[in-house]
């Protein structure tokens, strides 16, 4: 057996499938084509924005590109998480962290906040998708072209990240229902 397919007995957690454990790495990764985006704005690569938008690559490297940062780091964090759902770390708190280590984790700690952003996620990016071209539409300086598609195709994966995140978390409840 390769590494790939082996899970260590450390690591393994009872009555999560290969098929979660993949389904949990893709949704962490839906984050990914918009933080690369982000970050080519960040450090001046021109995106279609035009100069009269704050995006324009003329104002990059600057301060604004802090903010792009951050954000990027910040939604990658978020997108981490959703491998707790499938992992030991999401039922009991690692050794390694004072005072708590070792402690299990009650489930609703981990269900509600994550079908609560299931549910944004969906809503926010679903809402985002329906006005975009509308907004982009109003807006001369908003990239067209080859860097709309480009855009489209960084942005279409976070349409993927509630839904998928929603799944998780319905079977890291039912899980710990059965399993503790």
């Amino acid at each position: 057996m390769t590494s790939n397919t082996v899970v260590r007995a450390s690591q393994a957690v009872p009555g999560v499938s290969p098929r979660l454990r993949r389904l949990a790495r893709l949704t962490s990764l839906t984050v990914l084509p918009s933080c690369v985006w982000r970050l080519a704005i960040a450090v001046g690569i021109p995106m279609g924005w035009g100069p009269g938008s704050d995006m324009h690559h003329s104002y990059y490297p600057g301060p604004g590109s802090l903010v792009l940062i951050f954000v990027c780091v910040l939604q990658e964090c978020l997108g981490l998480l959703s491998l707790g759902l499938v992992q030991r770390w999401g039922e009991q708190v690692p050794a390694w962290i004072p005072v708590l280590g070792g402690r299990r984790i009650h489930p609703l700690v981990a269900v509600v906040p994550a079908a609560l952003g299931a549910i944004a996620l969906t809503g926010i990016t679903v809402l985002g998708a329906w006005t975009w071209s509308e907004t982009n539409a109003a807006n001369p300086d908003a990239p067209t072209g080859l860097a709309l598609r480009i855009f489209d195709l960084s942005y279409a994966p976070l349409l993927l990240w509630g839904p998928l995140l929603g799944i998780l978390t319905v079977a890291y409840w039912r899980r710990r229902r059965v399993h503790g």
